[in-house]
């Protein structure tokens, strides 16, 4: 049954709403809600789990495999709400990559893209603040009672709540973690644009949602532990800004642990922004081209078929 909803706020104070002005504020509410329950569920796996009596000892993360997809399934849930509280607004690209793909190859207007990537930063940050109001408290247990190396008290474990780094096996090196972000999001905005194209197998009943969650899944479940899927660049450095400003220091920017990695944060920006274009021009030459021919054709074969039926 449809219900009118009254606005809370007279449409002739804020008419501007309506146009780029309301896309940026669901942008940053959809990132806002992504980041909260993402940031969320690392959370709750690294500090609040162990430092509440839940785990092995108070230092205890990932015992087990299970610990790895308690993540990455609340991430893809995190993404998956995050789109549905955006996506009848502004599309809810939530992610500067797909903004930018988007712009490439979906016409999305150029001058649209900076106030995306602004909003998305913007309630990225926002969300990792939240997450650490509600957190801190195991967040401050957890880097007291670990030993290792710390940085103003903070670990990188507690980092990792946050943003992301590569995998010891890189030793440091740039080219793979580099290499890692740009295959998870090629992955990650070619099953977007797949999913939304109605030339081929688009998803119906309002699915699209749920789909580009168990996208995001797949992606962490298989091309998770190199270097923490960020495939976001607003996801990474929008926490990662706040962290550095709540006193994680070098660890979040410019992303260093010593004798592991240094200087890490502008990985998971160029990564999935290249990586990004890349997924939408892979789509558009294998599919997309085929679905332009088959459309500009007179009969179109079924598929699976090489050429039409002929009827007798």
């Amino acid at each position: 049954m449809a219900v009118e909803i009254p606005s809370l706020i007279k449409p002739s104070r804020f008419r501007s709403r309506g146009g780029l002005l309301g896309e940026c504020v669901a942008e940053f509410l959809g990132t806002f809600v992504l980041i909260s329950f993402g940031c969320g569920v690392t959370a709750m796996a690294v500090a609040a789990l162990p430092g509440s009596g839940r785990a092995a000892t108070p230092t205890t993360i990932f015992l087990a495999a299970g610990d790895w997809l308690l993540i990455a399934w609340g991430w893809a849930l995190a993404v998956t709400f995050g789109v549905y509280v955006a996506g009848g607004v502004s599309g809810a690209h939530l992610n500067p990559a797909v903004t930018v793909a988007m712009a490439v190859r979906r016409g999305f207007a150029w001058a649209k893209v900076l106030p995306y990537i602004f909003s998305q930063v913007l309630g990225a940050f926002a969300g990792a603040a939240l997450v650490y109001l509600v957190y801190h408290n195991a967040i401050n247990a957890y880097d007291h009672a670990v030993t290792g190396p710390k940085v103003n008290g903070h670990t990188n474990a507690t980092f990792s709540i946050f943003a992301t780094f590569p995998a010891p096996y890189f030793h440091g090196g740039v080219w793979g973690p580099l290499i890692d972000q740009i295959v998870g999001t090629a992955f990650l905005v070619m099953f977007i644009v797949a999913l939304v194209d109605l030339r081929n197998q688009a998803v119906k009943a309002n699915l699209g949602p749920l789909l580009v969650g168990f996208a995001v899944a797949a992606i962490g479940m298989s091309y998770g532990a190199n270097a923490g899927y960020a495939i976001n660049p607003a996801r990474d450095f929008g926490p990662r800004l706040f962290t550095w400003l709540a006193g994680w220091n070098s660890l979040a920017l410019p992303g260093s642990v010593a004798g592991s990695f240094s200087g890490y944060w502008w990985i998971p920006i160029v990564g999935p922004l290249v990586g990004g274009v890349i997924g939408v021009l892979v789509y558009d030459l294998f599919i997309g081209d085929v679905l332009v021919v088959r459309q500009q054709m007179a009969e179109l074969p079924e598929p699976g078929r090489t050429r039409p039926v002929e009827e007798e």
